[in-house]
């Protein structure tokens, strides 16, 4: 092989290879030529062959002319490419054909009328599927998905969890006019597709997260293998909450006694399973209607697994993790996450997720281009635990989850209550994350209420009423004073 071609073993996702220049059936070479604008670029190699082998072109200089005029033809928009003869010791030489990644994407191959969009899949090109050919159109119109106008008016859906959650996190409550400088809706009353994603009635079916503890190492039969599973859906607050309720109930923790407290193990980082989860909300694709985030439990391990590879088409097990630019496929969302503390805002998550690993057996991060997937090692499981100050002395116990199996059973029986009630799907929804916030021990009011949820005296007295003809509240002494029943 000569020494131009060392480096390249076989054909790969940025460089391809071809024996000679096909000129009859082009479409052979310039569908890569469309994936590569539509991608990161690449290179074709005409003259070499597809195990890596020099073969040589007799006549460069018409096999150049003719590859400028197909592109100039097939190609739309216009390719940006650069053609360059190499020529090898003894004489052969090859054209070698750089594709630069496009800004006007997304770019077609047309033939026979037919505009057909490729992108790169591994080693080959293929024709771009419905939910990428959909972000391509967005990247060359320099949108995203989050920031596009809906034809929902803000008028009809009800904003009770966001708001609720705002003032409890930022201790102000949210202005009229915040809902536009946010950019979850316009001028005119018209929601942004990140405005539905906070409204309590979501109505984007793909805003789901699906979660499973399986029994074992391995994925099976719901029905048989699967110890719980939940599948929620809607508003992207409470996707977040519950998706890592889940995780902490299905997940264990070891401790041992000290003389001035105690030292805790967790299967699992809860704050780095909130960036995970945050990561995945953020960055996964929307455009894909079947589409869900996936939160798979084993035994020795957490995975998961968002739609949508990396927004400029790297594979993220190919860099390096500690200088990741901050790139956002969802700027709105991300925006409106971080004015509220729950993310980043200079796209630090995968570093602290890194950092609350740094004495443990790290988390691994894969993605194609289709799918973005991390997994985190559960570090009580008998192979992957490392912690050192275990020994036959201590007294190590475990606990199941911070609920006890009743408590949960008795929050989600008075969820489930909620659920089947004939109340407005918004008071429902809050009621229910009022029911994941609140301690099932402490004493309800109006006031607490007001605190919580930031609504007014008479919404608060309003929903206590609510509790109270559904049967899950009793009096504790003073008029006014509640506390949520045990039964």
């Amino acid at each position: 092989m000569d020494s131009f071609t060392d480096h390249l073993i076989a054909e790969a996702t940025e460089y391809e290879f071809k024996s000679a220049l096909e000129t009859k059936k082009a479409k052979s070479w310039l569908k890569t030529v469309s994936a590569f604008s539509n991608g990161l670029g690449g290179t074709i190699y005409f003259g070499i062959n597809s195990d890596g082998s020099l073969e040589g072109l007799s006549d460069l200089q018409n096999a150049s002319e003719k590859i400028s005029e197909l592109i100039l033809a097939k190609i739309e928009p216009a390719a940006y490419f650069i053609l360059t003869p190499v020529k090898a010791d003894d004489g052969r030489a090859i054209l070698k054909l750089e594709v630069k990644a496009g800004n006007l994407a997304p770019y077609y191959y047309v033939s026979d009328g037919n505009r057909i969009p490729y992108v790169r899949m591994g080693e080959e090109s293929v024709q771009a599927p419905p939910n990428i050919l959909s972000e391509l159109i967005l990247k060359g119109q320099r949108m995203s998905f989050d920031a596009m106008i809906t034809e929902y008016n803000k008028s009809d859906f009800s904003f009770s969890i966001f708001e609720a959650t705002y003032r409890q996190r930022m201790h102000k409550a949210l202005e009229p006019g915040d809902y536009i400088s946010f950019g979850l809706a316009d001028r005119s009353g018209k929601l942004t597709n990140a405005g539905l994603l906070f409204t309590d009635q979501c109505p984007l079916l793909q805003s789901r997260i699906f979660c499973t503890r399986w029994d074992g190492l391995e994925a099976g039969s719901l029905f048989k293998d699967a110890l719980d599973d939940k599948e929620y859906e809607g508003n992207i607050l409470s996707l977040l909450e519950n998706a890592k309720l889940f995780v902490k109930n299905n997940s264990k923790k070891r401790w041992s006694k000290t003389a001035d407290g105690r030292i805790e193990w967790p299967d699992y980082e809860e704050a780095a399973i909130h960036e995970a989860l945050v990561n995945a909300l953020v960055h996964r694709s929307y455009l894909s209607l079947g589409s869900e985030i996936h939160v798979d439990m084993f035994n020795d391990r957490l995975v998961i697994c968002s739609p949508g590879g990396m927004i400029n088409g790297k594979k993220i097990q190919n860099l390096e993790l500690t200088a990741l630019p901050s790139e956002r496929r969802n700027p709105v969302i991300a925006d409106v996450l971080s004015r509220m503390h729950l993310m980043e805002r200079r796209g630090s998550g995968i570093k602290e997720i890194l950092r609350l690993y740094s004495d443990k057996k790290p988390p691994e991060f894969y993605s194609t281009d289709i799918q973005f997937t991390i997994k985190f090692w559960n570090q009580n499981h008998q192979e992957y635990s490392d912690i050192k100050t275990w020994n036959n002395s201590m007294d190590v116990h475990e606990t199941i989850s911070e609920y006890s199996a009743p408590e949960l059973f008795r929050r989600e029986k008075m969820k489930e209550k909620i659920r089947k009630s004939a109340m407005h799907p918004s008071q429902k929804a809050l009621l229910i994350w009022v029911l994941d916030t609140v301690d099932l021990q402490e004493k309800l009011t109006d006031a607490l209420l007001c605190e919580m949820t930031g609504c007014d005296r008479q919404e608060a007295v309003k929903l206590i009423h609510q509790l109270e003809e559904l049967d899950m509240l009793v009096q504790a002494g003073a008029k006014g004073v509640y506390l949520l029943k045990q039964g």
